[in-house]
């Protein structure tokens, strides 16, 4: 499926070379604006199938994204899933679980995202699952850019795998070059 994934990014015109500033901080020479492929129902229902086909062997009661990215893909999944889905968002710059959401005692929560960089949002998910009695069944993404550098207890289940370059913000080679710095995330930084 990956290079069908792949095309579908690329005919959606999702996959963008430049000097991006990541929600994780961290400076890219590829983005991946993953809005631009779940813009097109027929194209989300055909990567949330070959997701729910990849996570099919975990035992789900729930799936749960955060706002803004995972809600698109963590709804199609659950749907394609049969499973119920909730979301967390940002207040005050603390993920929460708002909308009178509940995590279910003892249910299992699948965390879904569209990126993993460095898996911070979903970890921060996953607290909140725990916190609320709820268990973590596993992560899920459309995009794993991580590298395996990601804080995640588990390697998530993603449709592609992408070996960008990632950079600190003193080590970049494109701030350097007086490249300009575009921020096409959600996070306003």
């Amino acid at each position: 499926m990956s290079s069908e994934v792949e095309a579908l990014f690329k005919s959606s015109g999702a996959i963008l070379h430049g000097h991006f500033l990541l929600s994780s901080g961290r400076h890219s020479n590829l983005y991946l604006q993953c809005a631009r492929l779940l813009q097109e129902p027929w194209k989300t229902v055909r990567v949330g199938q070959e997701l729910a086909r990849l996570c099919s062997q975990k035992e789900v009661d729930a799936v749960i994204a955060p706002a803004l990215g995972g809600i698109i893909i963590g709804y199609e999944l659950a749907r394609q899933m049969e499973k119920k889905f909730v979301f967390t968002e940002r207040k005050d710059g603390d993920m929460q679980l708002r909308r009178m959401f509940k995590i279910e005692r003892g249910a299992k929560y699948l965390v879904v995202e569209d990126v993993v960089t460095t898996g911070r949002s979903s970890m921060e998910v996953a607290r909140i699952v725990e916190e609320g009695g709820g268990k973590v069944a596993g992560f899920a993404s459309l995009v794993d850019r991580s590298r395996g550098e990601h804080f995640l207890s588990e390697k998530p289940v993603s449709l592609l795998q992408v070996k960008a370059d990632l950079f600190e913000p003193g080590e970049c080679p494109l701030c350097r070059e007086n490249q300009p710095l575009i921020s096409p995330g959600s996070k306003q930084k």
